[in-house]
Order: structure tokens, then C-alpha cells, then sequence
């Protein structure tokens, strides 16, 4: 890409990031986020309190490792592996095997399995 196409498309970039920062600064929203933000840090600070102890009262399965907080995931349950049956046509012997047991099929036992 040319100097002068990258230099274009920067242009154009920050033309619409400002368009969105003006649409944001407009709306009334986002006066009363601040508002709300601003008395929460006042209200914390005079209780001498932080983000963080707000943050594990209203959310007490954070768990804080090395004075990071870091979400305790859910336990997950694998799921169970089908049975195999696998059957000898030589021998007739039958095995039934949830992976590849190869002691349980006896290939490693000598039998004659093909």
C-alpha cells in the first residue's frame, strides 16, 4: 500500500471515530453515567472503600489470586465415551472397550486377534 492511500484511509478512520465521539457526546446518556460514576467515587471514598470491594460484594465468585480477580469457572462434565464391543471372528471372544485398551483386547496378550 502507497504512503499516500494508508495516510487517505487514516483520514477517513479518524473522521468517523470523531463522528462517533460528537454522537456520544450528545447523548444524555451518557451525562448520567458520568453523573452516576462521579457520586459512586465520592460515595466510595468516603467510606474508604474501592471498585474492587464493591465488586466482590456484588459478585462474591470472583476470587482474588496474586491481587488480581480472576472468575472461578464452572465446572464442566465431560461426556462419557461409548462402549466398544469388538468381536473376534477368528475365536468368537467378544471386548468390550471404552478406548484403545489394547490389554483389554488382548493384543498385547498373544491371543489371535487379526
Amino acid at each position: 500500500m502507497s504512503l499516500l492511500a494508508e495516510y487517505r484511509r487514516l483520514e477517513e478512520q479518524i473522521a468517523e471515530q470523531r463522528s462517533k465521539l460528537d454522537e456520544l457526546r450528545s447523548d444524555p446518556r451518557l451525562d448520567n453515567e458520568m453523573e452516576f460514576e462521579g457520586k459512586l467515587r465520592e460515595l466510595l471514598d468516603q467510606h474508604g472503600k474501592g471498585l474492587a470491594d464493591v465488586a466482590d460484594l456484588l459478585d462474591p465468585k470472583l476470587s482474588r489470586v496474586q491481587g488480581r480477580q480472576v472468575a472461578v469457572p464452572a465446572k464442566r462434565t465431560r461426556q462419557a465415551r461409548m462402549v466398544k464391543v469388538y468381536r473376534n471372528p477368528l475365536t468368537g471372544e467378544i471386548v468390550e472397550s471404552k478406548g484403545q485398551e489394547q490389554s483389554a483386547s488382548g493384543c498385547l496378550e498373544g491371543s489371535v486377534w487379526p
